[in-house]
């Protein structure tokens, strides 16, 4: 059997990065970590090719290469998803589709002809089984979790590993929070499970031996759901592996707002070489928190907890959110005002959707306020339900917010509060190569020469060259992400003009 597996390609939005991956000439962020774990799981005799059309475009001829054609994808590639799949269908060729976005949604794709749905160490063999016997079905599905140890390592082997900026790997799955936008719970439970140790040291030991250095995105929905267990065990195990490696990896990772409640936690981490952590804060508005279902945020000061944790080593990225039925119409103020006291660079703000799954989906369908599905896009200003605020004020608000923490004097001023305040693990140093000066110097170009806002970024540069030499590769970093952030929604800001 000749399987191609198709990673669909990614829109430019906030987080593709592609304004920023062009400095450090890189084609994506991230691999689709989901088709190299199925990669795995398929008979040792069969013949793979993986395309990836974040790097490479999907040919014909590759088509025609197969017999069955493995798709995977999530909501904000939904476009590209479909044209491959009706590509495929011309061709002749028979395909299998897995991944988030097919299980919340089956129903949207109706001319596929195998959905291997949920977890695929449950699905995938039963449908391998019946694949041989001739009498494959055209949807598995299952209500289980699997036990994460017997996932077998991923195949990076596939991957053209040069053309990514991060590597990716999972340690768990599952999230003990509920949050009714979110569809994590229902894809992969509220109890987290996790590999072993030895097991996950194995698959960074594979990335390792194939020369990756650098970034590493451990993909969790939430790393600290089993917070003893991380310090007893994981976190540890990870500080001696990489500690006898000398530091090859920064790791990434997604948390839960209450790490800032737990120093030990902190310091383990930072010690294994985390630097960067996705926190969901969504919005400082008590009431929207509360109807969300946000428990972990309420009733503390998360400006205050933010900057502790970049002052413990922890750069903060937030996701943000407006239109919640709550929130009042002061919200947009607000909103900014958090985010500059925070000192949050990469703050994503978006529009409340409804992910097919979530319980706000749910809630939405019974209220008839739903339009459809959400598109997954967070630049086109669009939301996929009715909300309670008038739109065009709804818009016309986050609007004022995009304008706002993006601009130049704004975005520069957050950069240069978290420059002071941030404090990388000593024992680290950060590794200067060849990519690094390649993109300083177009960074030089065309952020401090080309760029309308060249002066702010020349005042940058000199401040964390000389007061915070350590910390300068980062701020060149930041700004260069500003640039991306401007870029993304200079065209979306115009066509929303209110």
């Amino acid at each position: 059997m000749k399987v191609l597996l198709v990673y669909p390609s990614i829109p430019s939005t906030f987080w593709s990065f592609d304004n920023a991956l062009s400095f450090i000439s890189k084609k994506t962020v991230q691999p689709p970590l989901g088709l190299i774990t199925i990669a795995s799981m398929l008979p040792d005799d069969w013949e793979l090719k993986l395309i990836d059309m974040n790097i490479s475009p999907l040919e014909d001829n590759d088509i025609l290469w197969a017999d069955m054609v493995f798709l995977s994808g999530m909501s904000v590639q939904r476009s590209s998803f479909k044209e491959v799949a009706s590509r495929c269908r011309a061709l002749g060729l028979p395909v299998v589709a897995g991944g988030p976005m097919v299980t919340t949604e089956p129903e949207d794709f109706p001319d596929i002809d195998h959905l291997v749905l949920n977890e695929a160490e449950i699905t995938l063999p039963e449908f391998l089984a019946d694949l041989k016997e001739g009498k494959a079905k055209r949807i598995y599905r299952t209500d289980k979790f699997p036990n994460l140890e017997k996932t077998p390592p991923a195949r990076y082997d596939l991957l053209d590993q040069s053309q990514y900026a991060t590597m990716s790997l999972q340690y768990s799955r599952g999230c003990p929070f509920d949050c009714e936008f979110c569809n994590i719970t229902a894809l992969n439970g509220r109890k987290p499970r996790v590999k072993s140790t030895p097991q996950f040291l194995n698959e960074l030991e594979n990335i390792y031996r194939q020369g990756w250095r650098g970034e590493v995105f451990i993909v969790d929905d939430n790393l600290i759901g089993r917070k003893n267990h991380l310090k007893k065990d994981f976190l540890p195990a990870l500080i001696r592996w990489c500690g006898e490696k000398n530091w090859p990896f920064h790791f990434t990772t997604e948390v839960s707002m209450n790490l800032a409640d737990d120093e030990e936690l902190i310091d383990l981490m930072v010690r294994a070489g985390f630097d960067h952590i996705f926190i969901g804060i969504e919005t400082p508005n008590e009431e929207s928190l509360a109807e969300c279902g946000k428990l972990q945020n309420k009733n503390r000061d998360m400006a205050s907890s933010v900057r502790y944790l970049q002052k413990k080593g922890l750069r903060v990225s937030g996701g943000f959110i407006v239109g919640f039925d709550n929130d009042p119409p002061n919200i947009f103020e607000r909103q900014i005002k958090f985010i500059k006291q925070s000192g949050i660079v990469t703050a994503m703000v978006g529009l409340l959707n409804a992910p097919s799954g979530s319980k706000l989906f749910k809630r939405m369908e019974k209220e008839n306020r739903l339009k459809g599905f959400m598109s997954g896009d967070n630049t086109d200003f669009s939301t996929n339900f009715i909300p309670k605020m008038n739109e065009k004020e709804l818009i016309s608000g986050y609007r004022s917010i995009l304008d706002n923490i993006y601009s130049p004097d704004v975005y520069y001023r957050r950069v240069k509060l978290f420059i002071k305040e941030f404090r990388p693990f000593p024992g680290f140093q950060d590794k200067l190569t060849k990519t690094h000066i390649k993109a300083l110097f177009k960074s030089i170009w065309i952020l401090g020469v080309k760029n309308k806002g060249k002066r702010y970024y020349w005042k940058l540069f000199f401040i964390s060259l000389l007061r915070y030499p350590r910390k300068f590769s980062l701020a060149i970093t930041m700004a260069i992400y500003g640039f991306h952030f401007r870029e993304i929604y200079r065209e979306p800001l115009a066509a929303n003009k209110c």
